[in-house]
C-alpha cells in the first residue's frame, strides 16, 4: 500500500523532476564545454535549475515520508481498536466453550447457564443507546469510558457467587460492547483511504475473530484445567492493555456531526435500515441457535472427547478470522450488501448441513467451520452497510448492529435452549427459518436500495 502511494506521488511530480534533471544535465555539459572567465549566465541558470530539482526532491520525500507516517499511525490506531474488540470477543464467546463448567459450579443446568449468554447479550441491546447521550464527547474519549467498564462487569463476573449475580454481571460486561463497536466503526472509517473503508471495518472486528481462534479456546483450557472465573479475571486484566494502547495509539479523529437528539434517530424513517437490522437480528439468531449450544452437542452427538474442544474452538475462530477478513476485501470489490447476501444464503444450507450431518465427527468439525466464517464474513458488510445509511445517525446506527446481532445471540440462545429435549442437534434446524429471513432481508436490500448509498 505505502509502495503504491509513494508511486502515485511520484507520478505527480515526474514531469517537474525529469525536466529539471535534463535541463540541469544539459547546461552543466554546456558549461563544460564553454567554460571562459567572463561566461557566468550559463553557470546561474545550471545553479538554479539544481536547486529546482533538489527542492523537488526534497518535495517528493516529504510526500512520501507523511504518506508513510500516516500509514503508520492508521494501522497502530486500528490495532488497538483490534486489542478492544479482541476482548470483547473473550467476553462474549467464551461462554459457549464453558457453558458446562459453569452449570456444573453453579448447580444449575445446561440451558439455565444458557441465560447467562443471553444476559450479555441483553446489555448489548441496552448499552448501545447511550451512544446518543455521549455524541458531543470525543470518539477517543468515548473508547476509554467504555472499556472501563468492560473491565468493572468482567471483575464483578470473577467474583460471581451464584445464579443471580453472575447473571448481573455478563448484563454489566454487555453493556459497553455495542457502543464500543460503534464508535469504532467510525474510527476506522475515517481513518481508512478512499475505498478501503469495509477492509478497515473488517481489521478492527478482526480482534474479535482472534479471540474465538485463540482467546476462546484458552479460556475454555483454563476453566477446566482451574475454575471458569479465571477466564474473566484475564478479560479484565486485558482491559489495562484495552486502555493503554487506545490512549496511546488512537488519536483524536474528528466526530460525526451533532444532529441533535432527534437527527439521530431520523435515518430510521427509511427502509434501508430496518432491512439491515432485521437482516442482523434474524440471521445471526440463526446461528446463534446453534452455536450456543455447540460444545454439548459436539460432545454427545458428533463424538468428541471433552479434551479436543479447546482444538475445535480453535478450529471455530479460525474460520472467524478467514470470513472476516475475506468478506471486508470481497466488499470493497463489489458492494457490502451483495455480499453479506450471498453469505447469508450459504448459512440457511450450512445449518440444514449441521442437522443431518451432526452423527459424523469430522463432517461436523468442518460444518461448524464454515459456519462460523459465514457467520463473521456478513458481519462486516452489515457493519459498513449501516453506516451508510445512516445519514447524521452514523455512531447511534453502527451501535444498532451490534444491538441487532445480540438481540439475535439472545433470541438464538433461548430459541435452542427450548428443543434441546429433542437433541443437540435440533437448535441447528430451529435455526434455518431465522437465517432464511436474515438473507430474503438482506437480498431485498442490495437489490433496491443499496445502489443509493453505495459510492
Amino acid at each position: 500500500m505505502i509502495r503504491r502511494k509513494l508511486f502515485s506521488a511520484y507520478k505527480e511530480n515526474r514531469l517537474v523532476c525529469s525536466t529539471s534533471m535534463s535541463g540541469f544535465l544539459y547546461l552543466r555539459a554546456s558549461r563544460s564545454a564553454n567554460r571562459t572567465p567572463g561566461r557566468r549566465s550559463g553557470g546561474t541558470v545550471a545553479v538554479a535549475l539544481t536547486n529546482r530539482f533538489r527542492s523537488q526532491r526534497d518535495r517528493l520525500r516529504s510526500v512520501g515520508d507523511r504518506l508513510l507516517r500516516n500509514t503508520v499511525v492508521m494501522k497502530k490506531s486500528l490495532l488497538a481498536l483490534a486489542f478492544g474488540t479482541l476482548g470483547l470477543g473473550i467476553a462474549e464467546f467464551v461462554m459457549m466453550g464453558i457453558l458446562p463448567d459453569v452449570a456444573a459450579n453453579l448447580h444449575i443446568s445446561i440451558e439455565q447457564a444458557g441465560h447467562f449468554i443471553s444476559a450479555y447479550a441483553l446489555g448489548v441491546c441496552c448499552g448501545a443507546p447511550a451512544l446518543i447521550l455521549a455524541r458531543r464527547f470525543p470518539l477517543k474519549y468515548i473508547l476509554l469510558a467504555l472499556v472501563s467498564v468492560v473491565i468493572a462487569g468482567n471483575l464483578f463476573a470473577t467474583a460471581a457467587s451464584g445464579y443471580w449475580t453472575l447473571l448481573t454481571a455478563r448484563f454489566i460486561s454487555g453493556l459497553p460492547h455495542g457502543a464500543y463497536f460503534g464508535v469504532a466503526s467510525i474510527v476506522a472509517e475515517k481513518l481508512a483511504d478512499k475505498g478501503k473503508g469495509s477492509e478497515a471495518v473488517s481489521i478492527m472486528i478482526a480482534g474479535m475473530t482472534v479471540a474465538n481462534l485463540f482467546g476462546v479456546p484458552l479460556g475454555t483450557s483454563l476453566s477446566a484445567m482451574i475454575s471458569w472465573r479465571v477466564t474473566f479475571l484475564i478479560v479484565g486484566c486485558w482491559g489495562l492493555v484495552m486502555l493503554y494502547y487506545i490512549w496511546r495509539w488512537v488519536p483524536h479523529v474528528k466526530g460525526v456531526k451533532d444532529t441533535g437528539f432527534k437527527g439521530q434517530f431520523r435515518f430510521l424513517r427509511k427502509p434501508a435500515p430496518w432491512l439491515i437490522l432485521g437482516a442482523t437480528a434474524l440471521g445471526n439468531g440463526g446461528v446463534f441457535c446453534w452455536y450456543s449450544y455447540v460444545t454439548p452437542m459436539l460432545i454427545h452427538i458428533s463424538g468428541f472427547s471433552p479434551a479436543s474442544m479447546t482444538a475445535l474452538m480453535m478450529l471455530a475462530g479460525f474460520g472467524m478470522v478467514v470470513g472476516n477478513l475475506t468478506s471486508g476485501r470481497l466488499s470493497d470489490r463489489y458492494t457490502p450488501g451483495r455480499v453479506g447476501a450471498t453469505v447469508q444464503g450459504m448459512i440457511c444450507i450450512i445449518l440444514l448441513l449441521i442437522f443431518s450431518l451432526a452423527p459424523h465427527p469430522w463432517c461436523a468439525a468442518l460444518l461448524m467451520a464454515s459456519c462460523t466464517a459465514c457467520l463473521f464474513a456478513v458481519s462486516s458488510p452489515e457493519q459498513v452497510s449501516i453506516i451508510r445509511v445512516a445519514a447524521e445517525g452514523e455512531m447511534f446506527g453502527a451501535a444498532c448492529v451490534q444491538v441487532a446481532f445480540n438481540l439475535g445471540n439472545a433470541i438464538g440462545a433461548y430459541c435452542g435452549g427450548k428443543v434441546l429435549h429433542w437433541g443437540y442437534q435440533y437448535p441447528a434446524l430451529i435455526g434455518v427459518p431465522f437465517a432464511l429471513v436474515g438473507f430474503i432481508l438482506l437480498t431485498r436490500y442490495y437489490k433496491k436500495y443499496e445502489s443509493q448509498y453505495h459510492s
